[in-house]
């Protein structure tokens, strides 16, 4: 072996159980490495392995309930991985590991308590308090809220501790500590992969010749990701000059959307089975100009794959509203609402800017009738604000500012999403304590797409939170005809609400403070017909407007991009690019 030469641990723990096959400890250490390498059906067999040889050990049994959750066998799982907390009840990872598997199983409570028992147990780790921490915000349990969040940035600010930058995205901090948070868990990625091997020289392109672009993606079904994405990759299919290719990995969900993303793309390959390794290998063997990543940070997609270099320029764009952090990708796509520039110096990347919403969606999607409000639980007359934001972006602080609205607003209610658990009934509790009845908090279950998008009609105005505001949720609030207020932050995640409705026409609906955001609020609600006018001018928007033009978008996608493969060809780094002017309206 050459001096420096990297170890390849899959190897090595493989060897290690041929030598001694009746060792249960090297299967155990061989399970760990092919889950760390992404490979779960190898992980979950080797932990069955030590199984059969030390029946009821914690260490098999966490391992078996890891792969299995990996494989999204989310019941065994969690049988596995209480075997393993009974069997070793002081042991902090277990407990992490079935509060994972209890989360994806549909067990919210029992989730929480298992991070909360690991907190005990090892309560100075602040990876774990961020566990708990996302949780509880999932959960809106915001016990002990403040405290965990100054014990998670105080670890990231001190490079402590490598927090997941997705949800590190709820915190309220600074984009230095987000690119902090992301850089520390960069380094981690890259400190365990195993490089891919030399590559055969790629032929030589013509310059001419097609785009290869490839996006990488756990959302290509019915998702919001896919919901986003499947008119643009139509569109772009039908515009030609691109060889458009989609890496799934997640199986096919049978729904439409992911019927026509298939047909949109020139290939679509389901990747989710593959090693981290044998993924690099795949989309380096297709040989593409650009790799997007469609989900970065987000949870459930493979950076261990992007940071083994499958292809030339990789791109962050979409899933995560973030910095990635990361050395192997080059570049962010963004716009100068959502990203200014003032933003790009808190960026690992090169920041590449749109002239219109970085966020595309679905223009091809039909609307079915509206609902009546008593079929919805809504009372039958009085305001409808929503916020059908996922439960962990509501917090003390912006649930306060919503029960301000409330306040000044006689006879309206708040439509929020159903959350998890025990969520709704604790922001009942909540609203009482701030001296709003409960029943003026109304909970939608998560509904199909197309009956969703039918009642947001029935809301009058969309109220947004901080610091993680609406992204998918605010477009369709806009394509529903459904204005939506904000208050953009200082991160890319507190900022795509106001990019949204800056592009549609109406910046006047991104406000300064929370104090204009209440007020205005409170004056649109106290005034029906101007209510009824903004309705009138969004819609107006949505039909005429920039921001649903998606041929435009495609354009000015293309131009883009072009030009970063431009630089690439040329021999020249990265560097930050815009598109001068947006290209004409198409309609």
């Amino acid at each position: 072996m050459s001096p420096g030469a990297r170890i390849d641990p899959r190897r090595q723990a493989r060897l290690a159980v041929q030598r001694a096959p009746q060792d249960a400890m090297a299967w155990i250490l061989l399970s760990d490495v092919e889950l760390d390498a992404g490979d779960a059906r190898n992980g979950a067999g080797a932990a069955q392995q030590a199984l059969r040889l030390a029946p009821g050990h914690p260490e098999a049994l966490a391992r078996l309930g890891r792969g299995l959750w990996m494989l999204g066998r989310h019941p065994e799982a969690t049988q596995a991985l209480r075997a393993a907390a009974r069997n070793a009840p002081g042991h902090p990872g277990i407990q992490v590991w079935l509060g994972h598997a209890l989360e994806d199983a549909g067990e919210a409570e029992a989730a929480n308590a298992a991070y909360a028992e690991a907190h005990r147990l090892l309560p100075a780790q602040a990876q774990i308090a961020a566990y708990l921490l996302a949780w509880r915000r999932r959960l809106c349990d915001w016990r002990d809220l403040d405290a965990l969040s100054r014990q998670v940035r105080t670890a990231v600010t001190a490079g402590e501790m490598a927090i997941e930058p997705f949800a590190f995205l709820s915190e309220d901090a600074s984009p230095a500590e987000q690119l902090a948070c992301a850089r520390l868990k960069a380094a981690t990625v890259t400190a365990r992969i195993h490089p891919l091997p030399p590559a055969d020289a790629a032929p030589v392109r013509d310059d001419d010749a097609p785009l290869r672009l490839g996006f990488l993606s756990n959302g290509f079904g019915a998702h919001p990701t896919g919901l986003l994405t499947v008119a643009f990759f139509e569109t772009l299919r039908a515009r030609g000059g691109t060889d458009i290719k989609l890496f799934a990995l997640t199986p096919d969900d049978g729904s439409p959307i992911r019927s026509r993303l298939a047909a949109a793309a020139h290939a679509l390959h389901a990747v989710g089975d593959l090693s981290h390794h044998a993924l690099a290998a795949h989309l380096r063997d297709a040989r593409l100009d650009v790799l997007f990543d469609l989900r970065g940070w987000g949870g459930g997609g493979r950076p261990e794959a992007l940071a083994m270099r499958p292809a030339p320029l990789q791109v962050n764009w979409l899933a995560y509203p973030g910095t990635s952090g990361a050395p192997w990708i080059d570049y962010v796509l963004a716009d100068t609402v959502a990203l200014p520039d003032t933003l790009a110096p808190h960026y690992s990347e090169a920041v590449a800017w749109l002239p219109r919403c970085f966020q595309p969606t679905d223009t091809r999607r039909d609307i079915p009738p509206t609902p009546e409000r008593t079929a919805c639980g809504l009372p039958a007359t009085g305001v409808v604000f929503c916020c059908f934001n996922n439960s962990y972006k509501l917090n003390p602080a912006t649930f306060s500012r919503l029960s301000r609205v409330l306040a000044g607003v006689p006879g309206s209610v708040l439509w929020l999403l159903s959350g998890p658990g025990e969520a709704d009934a604790r922001l009942r509790l909540a609203a009482q304590a701030r001296g709003i009845a409960p029943e003026r908090l109304v909970f939608m279950p998560k509904q199909p797409h197309a009956t969703y998008l039918a009642r947001l009609r029935l809301a009058d105005l969309f109220l947004d939170c901080n610091p993680y505001n609406a992204h998918t949720t605010a477009s369709d609030a806009l394509w529903a005809g459904c204005p939506v207020l904000t208050r953009p932050g200082a991160t890319f995640a507190s900022r795509v609400a106001a990019s949204l409705v800056h592009h549609l026409g109406l910046p006047e609906l991104a406000v300064d403070d929370d104090e204009v955001f209440v007020a205005t609020a409170v004056a649109l609600g106290n005034d029906p017909v101007r209510l009824r006018a903004l309705r009138e001018r969004v819609t107006t928007a949505r039909d005429r407007g920039p921001l649903f033009d998606t041929a435009a978008f495609a354009d000015d996608f293309l131009h883009l991009v072009g030009r970063m493969v431009a630089r690439h060809r040329r021999g020249d780094a990265p560097a930050a690019l815009a598109t001068e002017h947006a290209s004409a309206p198409t309609r």
